[in-house]
């Protein structure tokens, strides 16, 4: 099979090259441009374009398909031969369903924890020694891929993206796959560039819903009432597996599950990521999975990178990082953060970096998302809004909007890292929030410079 990318070198397309070319197919892709990590894994790989751009040239009758990233636009010249050509031209998602069309597939959505959900169904088939085919969202000890396709596994576990597949494709790509089992973890309103209400929003996970195959599972989360709600649409012939969040106890810093009179440690923590581990074991269960063998598994469980992650630490604090840029994600972790350690105080500092969170009209959906902190801090870059076409917005806008009393807004990186060295550590942890890296902050240098002073 000879397969070619267009965009080659974004996180979720570069991944699934790479598991392709160990899968035995020949592949080829073109880019504008490529970033770290993407960059020196396919360098690794020998799958790096020689050059930047786009070349018709690479595009030949004899490709197999042609898969189209979500950087490519609409005229790009790669495209236009390959249509010349009548060529199959794939979405990612499309690729993926192809690709899996005959296993069992697991698709876990929703507008938080689906990421980490995956990745707990993924260790736990790891651990409990299961074959089965992968795609997740964040990078997972163990794993040096987040994609795994293979002709062997009966089994796909997917994580179930609500964006749009492709620049000709405007499906959500949760949409794509077909689901036999699948997940509903929560609903908050995000992508605002795309879903224009939060009943358009909505609208797509009532779909999701629907694409489920004949006689499948729907396993939701029934402490969210909106999700709950929605469920009962399903079809009569799924299946519908409610959960809630898993009963826990914490004792001196240590996180364990509650069955039956049985306490079973788990190396995370927070009310949410408790919730993630009652959808993971239904799912489980649903794959045959006992639960004493899910809660021997799901003990060693670390999380995803950027979920909740500890960079630094030392005897008085710990700095965590986390992909939390959504109001409903913001909350839950700044709450998880400070419930662990309620003898400390909380520095929570998060970034607007998406379309979303930059909008003006979008904003107050992040009021009281960080009141629990002790102290609160907002960075944004205004060049960022000019480079998205949005409205300025101002320092006093944003502080309206989050309406914390204990908050500052900083719109330069150097500024922010001086507020940060200014205080006294011991006895607090920071908590840094974003989907991006605060323009090019190194996190994990600037981590380590606090607690190893």
């Amino acid at each position: 099979m000879q397969v070619h990318f267009i965009a080659i070198g974004g996180s979720a397309m570069h991944s699934l090259a790479l598991a392709l070319q160990r899968k035995g197919y020949t592949v080829t892709g073109s880019d504008d441009e490529i970033f770290e990590p993407s960059r020196s894994r396919l360098q690794r790989a020998g799958l790096l374009p020689e050059r930047w751009g786009w070349f018709p040239e690479k595009i030949h009758k004899n490709l197999d398909a042609v898969i189209l990233g979500m950087h490519a636009r609409e005229d790009n010249p790669e495209l236009r031969r390959a249509r010349e050509l009548a060529l199959k031209i794939y979405s990612y998602p499309e690729y993926l369903y192809e690709q899996t069309k005959d296993k069992i597939r697991v698709v876990v959505g929703g507008s938080h924890g689906k990421t980490t959900i995956t990745s707990m169904i993924i260790h736990v088939l790891t651990q409990c020694g299961k074959d089965f085919d992968y795609m997740v969202g964040a990078q997972l000890e163990g794993f040096d891929n987040m994609v795994r396709l293979s002709d062997t596994a009966p089994l796909a576990v997917f994580e179930g993206d609500e964006y749009l597949a492709s620049p000709l494709d405007p499906r959500p790509k949760f949409h794509i796959y077909q689901p036999n089992i699948a997940v509903l973890s929560g609903i908050a309103w995000d992508h605002i560039n795309v879903f224009t209400s939060f009943d358009v929003y909505v609208e797509q996970f009532k779909i999701f819903i629907e694409t489920i195959e004949p006689n499948g599972t729907l396993v939701y989360c029934a402490d969210d009432p909106l999700v709950a709600g929605i469920a009962l649409i399903a079809r009569k012939d799924v299946t519908a597996i409610p959960y809630h969040t898993h009963p826990y106890r914490v004792i001196e810093d240590e996180v364990y599950l509650e069955s039956e009179g049985k306490l079973y440690p788990v190396l995370i923590f927070g009310r949410h990521n408790m919730q993630n581990i009652a959808a993971a074991k239904a799912v489980c269960r649903v794959l045959g999975i006992g639960d004493e063998e899910f809660y021997s598994a799901i003990a060693s469980f670390k999380g995803a990178a950027r979920r909740l992650q500890l960079i630094a630490n030392n005897e008085y604090t710990n700095v965590y990082f986390d992909f939390a840029h959504a109001p409903s994600k913001l909350t839950a972790s700044v709450k998880a953060v400070k419930e662990h350690f309620p003898d400390r105080k909380l520095v929570a500092c998060m970034e607007l970096h998406t379309f979303s969170s930059l909008s003006e009209n979008f904003l107050q959906q992040y009021y009281g998302t960080m009141e629990k902190a002790d102290l609160a801090f907002v960075y944004y870059n205004p060049k960022v809004l000019e480079a998205k076409q949005l409205k300025p917005i101002t320092p006093e806008m944003v502080r309206k909007a989050f309406g914390s009393k204990h908050l500052t807004v900083y719109t330069q990186t150097d500024e922010l890292v001086d507020a940060l060295r200014q205080i006294t550590w011991k006895g607090t942890n920071l908590l840094l929030m974003s989907s991006g890296n605060f323009d090019g902050l190194d996190i994990t240098a600037l981590a380590n410079s606090l607690v190893h002073v």
